[in-house]
């Protein structure tokens, strides 16, 4: 660099730093020109954040503990990530002098675990371009490719929809009793010589999907000797998660095939031959080889933060501020992925085990292929606000552990291990792009924890979950608040058997409060607006507005002493409301709601004639009679002792046609007690830091449409 050069650069990252009014100065600067062997003073930068952090560390030493934060500052640009920024105990901060790690004034600076692709040729006569990449012939594979900040896909066949199973097939010897490893297709529908290869088999369940490699496909028909005229058994190198019949491939369920070399030609579509070192794209009519940014995904994690909880040691104290994180990697193995519920396995792209007191805000996570944030085991008192998380291969944010009686996942852990984590005035959007059954807020064993006013939607299961035991087993989940949300636009048809908010097992003092929920389509049966399912106990669902949904507004599978209250359900498009199962105790209190709808539907599925406590509900089917499911109308069910108080009334709604549910001054329901809803809070606060991002395709054909 010449002595001019140096001149521009540093007075341009001068400028650029320079704090805020009553912002502490920057302590160590990072800039995308800086230098490892440096200081980190404005005028000499360091490059990477890992230097910045062990300069802090240096500080602190010589210093002891200061009366502020120490401050890392973090220039515009994109920081290319050699490897996963860890950080441990002795990187922490403290209560009086935090470790901040802040964009510079005006930048919006990119952390990314991702490598540009560069020196692209065209392929005469294809339209396609072709790059070499040694190292992906060895380590290096990925899944994912973002061009100009859009994603990309792999191709993938029928071009169009989906394929359909053609039977059912027993599972081979080695996956007895752990999964299901084969189904049965037609003739044409997989070839021989993707056996073995990096083509992949993803297939639907209900909730889930499972991501497979072929191992072989028998030339001739199922063993027994049924299933269609010509077709073949497809075996996999890996099984699902499990013997369970909604872990299975049925007859007639949905199958894509994906990373498919044949079927390369789309606009955006690209392959990565491995073997050789191969990366193919074929571009939209806009693209030059010249101009394109085109980033591949390197590291599976960008930052861990790791302590060590059984030694007491935690990292604490370090917050981000401004930052964006992005091109995070994920990869299939040849064992297949499948998981029981919401993908929580893939992990995400930062993850914190035994931290406290770390913060993320005003952040953006992009282009990653599993959740964007996990708080793990021994986290507690850390929070995700005003945080934008888009285009994520997963969910948005994992809290709390898996494992647990009565759970699927690893051996118990003690009560309190991960509590007080908050998520508050963010938005999660555009999730599933990998996982199709990951959620934008899941916890698990976690307790004391807030999901509040966020905005999470385009995915294609649950927006929210709670809890991770199935019955009525010991629970660490407890004391978890879920308000002022808006979820919306999920499901979006791919899955079945989800929520806008989803629980489960025994939760006490968990509050479901104040949500905007609307638009939950499912795909088969199961799109709900608030879902209590199995052995759901003690929580309170109250003060919410649910809307078009598939399935239901309520529906509880079986759980105990439940309070759904004050709540607004309308407009769904199979029945109302549902109950599965009876059980010899109080399964839930449904008091003061108004339920609303205009379409030929029931206003129940279920038995509700016992086990449930109702009272002072309002009923309105447009003034078509009301039927419960024992076709009594309500002055048969009041007879029998239930639906004390209830109407059926027109609650006089504002414009429910443009989902407006805002009762009229003179509205019956307020004769019942109902308590006005707030549905204007619902959402952030404070606009998260969205930025520009291109649109974000989805490769699942009924999100497609949607």
């Amino acid at each position: 660099m010449t002595a001019g050069r140096r001149l521009v650069g540093t007075i341009a990252l001068l400028v650029a730093v320079v704090p805020g009014p009553g912002a502490t100065a920057a302590d160590v600067l990072v800039a995308g020109h800086g230098d490892d062997a440096a200081d980190g003073a404005p005028d000499r930068p360091v490059a990477s954040l890992r230097r910045a952090f062990d300069l802090v560390r240096d500080l602190r030493a010589a210093r002891g503990e200061p009366d502020r934060p120490l401050v890392i500052e973090v220039g515009a640009g994109r920081h290319e990530l050699t490897d996963t920024l860890r950080l441990g105990p002795d990187d922490s901060g403290t209560v009086r002098s935090p470790t901040i790690v802040r964009a510079a004034v005006g930048a919006r600076p990119v952390i990314s675990g991702g490598r540009r692709v560069d020196g692209w040729e065209k392929v005469a006569g294809g339209g396609r371009w072709e790059a070499r990449l040694p190292a992906a012939g060895g380590a290096w594979n990925f899944s994912q490719l973002f061009v100009n900040g859009q994603r990309r896909f792999r191709p993938m066949l029928p071009a169009a929809g989906w394929h359909s199973i053609a039977a059912a097939a027993e599972p081979s010897p080695t996956a007895v009793g752990k999964g299901y490893d084969r189904f049965t297709i037609s003739a044409d529908e997989l070839r021989d010589e993707w056996a073995g290869s990096d083509v992949e088999v993803v297939a639907v369940h209900r909730w889930t999907m499972s991501r497979m490699r072929i191992a072989r496909i028998d030339p001739a028909a199922r063993p027994d000797g049924v299933g269609p005229e010509g077709s073949r058994t497809v075996t996999f190198t890996g099984h699902t998660a499990s013997p369970g019949d909604w872990n299975a491939f049925p007859r007639g369920h949905r199958f894509l095939v994906e990373n498919v070399r044949e079927a390369l030609g789309a606009p955006g579509s690209w392959h990565l031959d491995r073997p050789a070192g191969v990366l193919t794209y074929c571009p939209h009519p806009d693209e030059r080889p010249d101009a394109a940014e085109v980033i591949a995904p390197h590291l599976d994690r960008l930052v861990v933060l790791a302590g060590d909880a059984a030694a007491g040691r935690y990292v604490e104290h370090v917050r981000f501020e401004g930052i964006t994180f992005a091109h995070g990697n994920w990869t299939v193995t040849a064992a297949g992925h499948s998981h029981p519920q919401a993908d929580i396995d893939v992990g995400a792209a930062i993850t914190a085990t035994a931290a406290r007191h770390v913060a993320f805000s005003d952040c953006r996570v992009r282009h990653v292929g599993r959740y964007a944030f996990e708080f793990a085991a021994g986290c507690r008192e850390c929070s995700v606000e005003r945080c934008d998380l888009a285009d994520l291969g997963g969910g948005g944010v994992l809290i709390g552990t898996s494992g647990g009686p009565g759970s699927w996942g690893d051996a118990p852990l003690p009560g309190g291990d991960v509590a007080e984590i908050a998520v508050r005035d963010s938005t999660i959007r555009h999730g599933g792009r990998l996982h199709a059954a990951a959620v934008g807020v899941w916890i698990g064993h976690a307790d004391h924890c807030t999901v509040e006013h966020c905005d999470i939607h385009d995915l294609t299961y649950t927006g929210v979950s709670v809890g991770w035991c199935w019955g009525y087993a010991p629970s660490g989940a407890h004391h978890n608040r879920i308000a002022f949300n808006r979820l919306h636009h999920l499901g979006q048809g791919v899955l079945s058997d989800m929520g806008g908010v989803y629980t489960l097992g025994v939760s006490p003092g968990t509050v479901v409060e104040g949500n905007v929920i609307h638009d939950i389509v499912s795909h088969d049966y199961g799109g709900w607006g608030l879902y209590t399912d199995e052995g759901s106990t003690g929580i309170v669902m109250r003060n919410n507005l649910v809307s078009r949904t598939s399935s239901g507004g309520f529906h509880q599978h079986y759980g105990r002493d439940n309070v759904i209250e004050n709540n607004v359900f309308a407009a769904a498009r199979d029945w109302q409301l549902q109950r599965s199962k009876v059980e010899p105790h109080t399964s839930f209190t449904f008091a003061r709601n108004v339920v609303w709808w205009d379409g030929d539907v029931p206003l129940v599925n279920g038995d509700w004639s016992n086990g449930v406590v109702t009272r002072n509900n309002c009923y309105w089917h447009a003034g078509k009679p009301v039927a419960f499911p024992d076709a009594r109308d309500l002055a048969a069910r009041q007879a029998s002792g239930a639906d004390e108080g209830s109407i059926v009334a027109d609650p006089r709604f504002a414009d429910p046609g443009r989902g407006d549910f805002t009762p009229a001054e003179d509205s019956p329901v307020w004769n019942l007690g109902f308590e006005p809803l707030a549905p204007d809070r619902a959402g952030p606060r404070v606009t998260p830091p969205a930025g520009d991002l291109a649109p974000v395709p989805t490769i699942w054909p009924e999100a497609q449409r949607r």
